[in-house]
C-alpha cells in the first residue's frame, strides 16, 4: 500500500489525519505477503499476539472510537462484554485479505465521519466526552504502538524490517 508522509507544516487536521492515515498504511504494509497460516501464528511464544489479531483489534478501534462513541452510529459492537478491549482472536473463517479488506474498509468509514466534523465537536454517544481531536490523538497513538508490536512479529516471522 503506497503512504503518502504527514505534512510536516500543515493545518492541525492535515498534521493529524496525516499521522494517522500514515500509520494505518503501515498496518497494511507490516503484513504484506504473509500467508494466513504466518499471519495467524504466534511468532513469539510468550505473546498472543498475531499479526492478523492485531489487525482485527484495530478494525475494532476504529469502530468504536469513530462510528459508535464519536459519531453515534448503530454500529455492531467489535468485541464482547467479556473482552471488552479484544477482538484479537481469529475465527475459522477469518483470512488475512479478510481481515485487511475489513480494516481497510473501517478506516474508510473513519474518514468520512471525521472529515465534516470540526476537532472540537464532542462524542455523541451516551457516557462519553471527547472531542475529535482527542479520538484522533488517541488513534495516532494506539496505531503506532501496534505498528511496533507488528515490527517484532513480522521480523520474527520472516526477518523483514523497516517502516
Amino acid at each position: 500500500m503506497e503512504r503518502a508522509d504527514p505534512p510536516q507544516s500543515g493545518s492541525e487536521r492535515e498534521t493529524l489525519t496525516g499521522l494517522l492515515d500514515f500509520l494505518r498504511g503501515t498496518i497494511v504494509n507490516k503484513v504484506a505477503g504473509l500467508s494466513d497460516e504466518q499471519a495467524f501464528g504466534r511468532p513469539v511464544p510468550a505473546s498472543e499476539l498475531t499479526p492478523a489479531g492485531l489487525v482485527k483489534h484495530l478494525t475494532g478501534v476504529e469502530r468504536f472510537w469513530f462510528s459508535i462513541d464519536f459519531a453515534g452510529l448503530d454500529a455492531p459492537e467489535p468485541w464482547t462484554a467479556d473482552d471488552p478491549h479484544g477482538n484479537f482472536p481469529i475465527g475459522p473463517a477469518d483470512t488475512l485479505a479478510g481481515i485487511v479488506a475489513e480494516y481497510l474498509a473501517e478506516c474508510e468509514r473513519s474518514r468520512k465521519i471525521t472529515a465534516g466534523a470540526e476537532l472540537g465537536n464532542r462524542a455523541k454517544a451516551s457516557g462519553f466526552d471527547f472531542s475529535l481531536r482527542y479520538a484522533l490523538a488517541h488513534m495516532i497513538e494506539e496505531t503506532g504502538r501496534h505498528a511496533g508490536h507488528l515490527d517484532l512479529l513480522r521480523e520474527s516471522i520472516d526477518g523483514a524490517r523497516g517502516e
